[in-house]
């Protein structure tokens, strides 16, 4: 038996779910399909959100031979077997070759088609599900077109969702009561995913019984049914970048409410160490000298978590995430670090000032003189003498920012050395 998701695949571009950036009535992919001259394509997304049933319309709009492939489980031989076909009367056309997941490729594997993608012999539709510009050979992806497929939005999924029930009772000749909030229960929490939701579907209609050809979907199934969120996740591909890259700059720009969200959703993710990262990161790299304070706090929060586990940690963990949302913000610790790293890369550096160096042979009657001057003899515990290298005498590479924090301390060495 076909599943549910596959017996109502869309069978034209109009039927599809979501994608309008690219299918919508102007779309560029859709004017590429309508024109009839397919191109080398590669689509990019989460899984779910309809590349596979695109790719399957263009087959059907093409003159060429389809062959498919998923790289989870395809080998060399399984390509060599495709390309002896080629110039054959199996394929007239020459051969369309929609690749799944060709991030399981590797670069011997995927360059194995160059050839005849190049003569146009093969034209090739891959889909992935991670960032092709990452994992899709460089030689490869130059000769394709990228187009990105999204999450589908929950108010264009539930139509969808309809659609299955009415398909599952046409199918048996039922008749469905749905209580109200069903639909839109399985859209939301699909994660963006249409098949996941029409996979709902099938398992609250194979669960419900049977009374007198009539079958009774309850809200209170679905809910059971979605009680654990599909959200996209994985802690080594770009869900996991996504959601740390957001967590750190929502945390810079002060919205403590976006910090939670994507705090939950590694979280949920079961991504602690993820979050923990980011979290201690953010401390030096956002706030810094502006609440210094905010470092051993993060740090305590953390720890705290570390030793509880999940799910008590996300309460020290959305502590931390609030105060350093809503501490001020200073990047002159990251700048100022960078800064003398690009220095020191740049070769700018040299033997640290005489006075500066170790002494040799203390106590022997051989030290050498040095003339260092020790701060803590001086008012104040500080005295004027050089410590950068010569060649660098007089760079400055901390700038005091511009919060209550730093400018005190930079008003207090001002006075102190008399740079007022």
């Amino acid at each position: 038996m076909r599943p549910l998701a596959d017996e109502i695949r869309p069978l034209d571009l109009d039927e599809v779910v979501g994608q309008k950036h690219i299918l919508g009535p102007n779309g560029l992919l859709r004017r590429i399909i309508e024109s009839g001259s397919i191109p080398n394509m590669v689509f990019y997304g989460p899984s779910g959100t309809g590349k596979t049933t695109v790719a399957n319309i263009i087959a059907r709009r093409t003159d060429r031979t389809l062959r498919r492939l998923n790289a989870t489980n395809a080998s060399l031989s399984d390509i060599k077997g495709i390309i002896s076909e080629l110039d054959t009367l199996l394929t007239p056309g020459g051969v369309l070759l929609y690749l799944d997941e060709i991030q399981y490729f590797n670069k011997k594997q995927q360059q194995s088609l160059l050839e005849f993608i190049e003569d146009g012999r093969i034209t090739l539709i891959a889909s992935t599900t991670e960032n092709p510009y990452f994992y899709v050979y460089n030689a490869l992806l130059s000769r394709s077109s990228v187009f990105e497929f999204k999450s589908v939005p929950p108010e264009e999924i539930e139509p969808a969702v309809e659609r299955a029930m009415r398909r599952v009772c046409e199918g048996e000749g039922i008749a469905a009561e749905v209580e109200p909030g069903v639909a839109r229960r399985l859209a939301l929490s699909c994660g963006g995913d249409v098949r996941k939701a029409i996979n709902g579907v099938e398992l609250l209609f194979a669960a419900a019984p049977r009374v007198d050809g009539r079958v009774r979907i309850t809200l209170a199934d679905a809910e059971a049914a979605t009680a654990k969120s599909a959200m996209h996740y994985d802690r080594e591909g770009d869900e996991h970048f996504d959601a740390v890259s957001a967590l750190m700059k929502s945390l810079r720009g002060s919205d403590p409410d976006a910090a939670l969200h994507y705090l939950a959703r590694l979280l949920e993710a079961g991504d602690l160490i993820g979050a923990i990262r980011r979290l201690l990161c953010s401390a030096s790299e956002d706030i810094g000298m502006a609440y210094p304070q905010a470092a051993s706090i993060v740090k305590a929060c953390c720890d705290s978590a570390l030793q509880l586990g999940l799910p008590e940690a996300r309460l020290p963990l959305a502590q931390a995430a609030i105060l350093l949302a809503t501490a001020p913000k200073s990047n002159s610790v990251v700048m100022a670090i960078d800064a003398a790293m690009d220095d020191v890369r740049k070769g700018k550096y040299g033997p640290p000032p005489r006075e500066l160096q170790n002494v040799h042979a203390d106590g022997t009657g051989f030290e050498r003189e040095q003339g260092y001057k020790y701060p803590h003899d001086f008012a104040n515990h500080w005295v004027r003498q050089q410590y950068l290298p010569d060649a660098l005498a007089g760079t400055r590479y901390y700038q005091p920012g511009e919060n209550k924090n730093e400018q005190a301390a930079k008003r207090y060495w001002e006075q102190i050395k008399g740079e007022d």
